[in-house]
């Protein structure tokens, strides 16, 4: 296999400047390439580089015509499902950035707690949140899920 990690995601934004700028202002995203690309009904796009500088969110306006999963939500309480359940970030702070999230117009979704995983128990610290734009997005503490770092070789 070729694969060297995980690139972008891709998001239609239903307030495109607003979405831009939560992702900048709230998250510590930079804006990177953008353009339109009238051949498939996009007026506007970005690609949004994360601060680690490796992964990157890919943001299209309202009307751009792009394969997707699930169907557009009719209005704010209607839940769309589809392949994507939420994003997730690690962070050095779950509470600091749940609420630098809120204060650029999140919802909360999950407030910032402790939970334990499995077995062998593996604790695990997140909140989660609404977008402006109705993403779910996560922020957990930075974790070692490859369960083999976990056990001792017998």
């Amino acid at each position: 296999m070729n694969i060297k990690g995980f690139a972008h995601i891709a998001i239609q934004a239903k307030d495109y400047p607003a979405t831009i700028k939560f992702y900048i202002e709230a998250l510590g995203f930079k804006r990177g390439h953008h353009w339109s690309l009238p051949s498939f009904q996009i007026k506007e796009a970005s690609m949004l580089i994360s601060p680690d500088k490796r992964t990157c969110i890919e943001v299209f306006d309202e009307n751009a015509v792009i394969p997707a999963q699930g169907k557009k939500a009719q209005s704010e309480e209607e839940v769309t499902y589809g392949a994507m359940l939420h994003l997730a970030f690690y962070v050095e702070d779950v509470d600091k950035a749940f609420q630098t999230a809120i204060d650029h117009g999140a919802k909360p979704c999950v407030k910032a707690d402790n939970i334990t995983l499995g077995e062998p128990p593996l604790l695990i610290r997140n909140a989660l949140v609404y977008s402006p734009n109705g993403e779910v997005i996560e922020f957990i503490q930075d974790v070692d899920f490859d369960i083999e770092s976990h056990s001792s070789v017998q």
